[in-house]
């Protein structure tokens, strides 16, 4: 049996980039794929965009820019692809979806603290 990794809705990681950053995210296991705010993005030093992607949200359906990053969650490193996206206005800067769970072999525990 495999040992996995269990996360909550929220969780501490490192975002590696020009400077690593400490954050607080949102884990979201409905959402397919992962997204950090533009902002961020350009300061991480996170980029070129590497293609486009259809996105379905509460605001509706847009057209977002995707760009590759890497993540640290519980100790393991994670490249990933996030969407660009105005967080600005919300609690999370980024949003760690289904790609990144599915790479980290993660469970979701709601009930974690």
């Amino acid at each position: 049996m495999i040992n996995r990794r269990v996360l909550g809705l929220t969780e501490e990681i490192v975002v590696i980039g020009n400077e690593n950053q400490n954050l607080t995210v949102r884990i979201d296991t409905g959402a397919t794929c992962s997204s950090i705010d533009i902002k961020l993005a350009e300061k991480l030093g996170w980029g070129p965009v590497v293609r486009n992607r259809i996105v379905k949200s509460a605001s509706g359906i847009k057209k977002r820019e995707m760009v590759k990053g890497e993540v640290v969650i519980q100790g393991l490193q994670l490249d990933g692809e996030f969407t660009l996206a105005d967080r600005s206005h919300m609690t999370y800067p980024i949003l760690i979806g289904q790609n990144i769970l599915k790479e980290g072999m993660f469970l979701v525990d709601p009930m974690k603290d």
